[in-house]
C-alpha cells in the first residue's frame, strides 16, 4: 500500500502521559506542580476572552501584585504580551517573546511561550502562556561575549609582539639557523609568560613567579642561580609578557657570557616600589650580575629589547650598564602596569 504523501492533513501531535494503574490524576498534578516550582516556571491559562482560568507558580512580575504593590511590567510590555496572546487565539499558531524588566538588582530577562489550547474539534479554547526567567543565562552569555572580546584583544596584542620580535630578531642575525634558534627561544619565553597570564584568567602574573620561570628555563638549580629580593607586585598581562621577554634576554645573555655561564654563578633581581610627591609608586626592577672579559658589548636585539622595546611598551624607562666586571639593568615600570596588595 503506498504511503501517504505531504498532502495528508496535518495531525497535531499531543504528548501522551502513560499512567500506572495505581496512579491518579491528582498525584500527577502534584508532581507537575513540584516540577514547575523547582524549575522556576510560571504557567497561565486564559480563555478566548483573556479571562484567567487557572495559574500556577505565578511569582513577580507575573503575579498581579508584587511586594511593594506595584506591577513590574510596563504598560508597553503588558500590551505587547496581550497582543501576542490575541494573535495566537485568532490564528492558532504559537508565538514566543523575550522581555527585559529593570529591577532593583539589575535587569531581569524572561522568555515567554504562548500556545493555543485546542479542543477535540480543533477549535481554539484558550491560550497557555509559559514564562521562564533566563537572567542567569543572559548574564553568562554577556560574560562570554566580554571574555571573547578580551581574548581577541589580547591575541592581537600578542601577535603584534611576536611580529616585532621576529622583525628585530631578523635584523640582528646573519644566518637562518641563528635566526631560528633565537626566535624559538623568544617564542618559548612569550609562551611561558602567557601560560601564567591564562592560568590567572587573564589577570596577569606575579613578578617573582615570572622571573623564576624565565631564569629557571636556563638553570638546573634555581635556588643557586637566582637571588630575588623585594616586592612581588602582580603584573597586568601586557607587563607580564614584556617583562618576561626582558628576563629572557637577560637570562640568555647571562648563560652565554655572564654569571650563569660559570659554575656557582648567580644573578640578583631586586624589586622596589618608589613613589614621588605622593603619587602612586612605580616599580624599580634591577638585574645585577658579575661579568667577565668575555662579555660582548656590541648592540643586538637583546640590548634593543631591554633599552627600547620593553620600556616603551610599558611607558617606562630603562638603562643597561655593562662594566668590566659587572652588569646592571634597571627598568622603571609605571604603576598602571601592576597591582599591589
Amino acid at each position: 500500500m503506498p504511503s501517504q504523501g505531504p498532502t495528508q492533513d496535518k495531525v497535531e501531535k499531543r504528548e501522551v502521559i502513560a499512567m500506572h494503574p495505581s496512579e491518579s490524576g491528582m498525584q500527577v498534578g502534584r508532581a507537575l506542580l513540584h516540577a514547575l516550582h523547582n524549575a522556576g516556571i510560571s504557567v497561565l491559562y486564559q480563555d478566548r476572552q483573556m479571562e484567567t482560568v487557572w495559574a500556577r507558580n505565578m511569582n513577580a512580575p507575573w503575579a498581579s501584585d508584587t511586594a511593594d504593590g506595584k506591577d513590574l511590567l510596563s504598560p508597553a510590555q503588558a500590551e505587547r504580551i496581550r497582543a501576542a496572546k490575541l494573535k495566537v487565539i485568532e490564528s492558532g499558531n504559537p508565538d514566543q517573546l523575550e522581555l527585559s524588566i529593570p529591577g532593583h538588582q539589575g535587569v531581569r530577562w524572561f522568555q515567554l511561550w504562548i500556545d493555543a489550547d485546542r479542543g477535540e474539534a480543533g477549535d481554539v479554547l484558550g491560550v497557555v502562556t509559559t514564562m521562564v526567567e533566563t537572567t542567569e543565562q543572559k548574564r553568562r552569555e554577556q560574560t562570554l561575549k566580554t571574555l571573547l572580546r578580551e581574548v581577541s584583544h589580547r591575541s592581537k596584542n600578542l601577535l603584534a609582539i611576536i611580529q616585532s620580535v621576529a622583525t628585530q630578531t631578523g635584523r640582528y642575525t646573519e644566518t637562518l639557523g641563528e635566526f631560528l634558534a633565537r626566535f624559538r627561544g623568544r617564542l618559548q619565553s612569550l609562551a611561558s609568560s602567557q601560560d601564567l597570564v591564562t592560568s590567572s584568567n587573564w589577570r596577569g602574573a606575579a613578578l617573582h613567579e615570572l622571573v623564576s620561570g624565565q631564569v629557571g628555563r636556563y638553570s638546573s638549580d634555581l635556588a643557586q642561580s637566582l637571588r630575588f629580593a623585594g616586592e612581588n607586585p602582580y603584573l597586568n598581562p601586557n607587563a607580564a609578557l614584556h617583562i618576561g621577554l626582558a628576563m629572557h634576554e637577560l637570562a640568555v645573555n647571562s648563560v652565554s657570557y655572564g654569571a650563569l655561564s660559570r659554575p656557582n654563578g648567580h644573578v640578583e633581581v631586586r624589586a622596589k616600589l618608589e613613589a614621588e610627591d605622593g603619587t602612586l609608586p612605580n616599580l624599580l626592577l634591577t638585574w645585577t650580575e658579575a661579568v667577565g672579559d668575555a662579555q660582548r658589548n656590541e648592540k643586538r636585539f637583546g640590548s634593543v629589547a631591554l633599552e627600547r622595546v620593553v620600556p616603551m611598551s610599558l611607558n617606562g624607562s630603562a638603562t643597561l650598564e655593562i662594566g668590566r666586571d659587572r652588569m646592571e639593568y634597571r627598568l622603571t615600570v609605571p604603576h598602571g602596569n601592576f597591582e599591589t596588595d
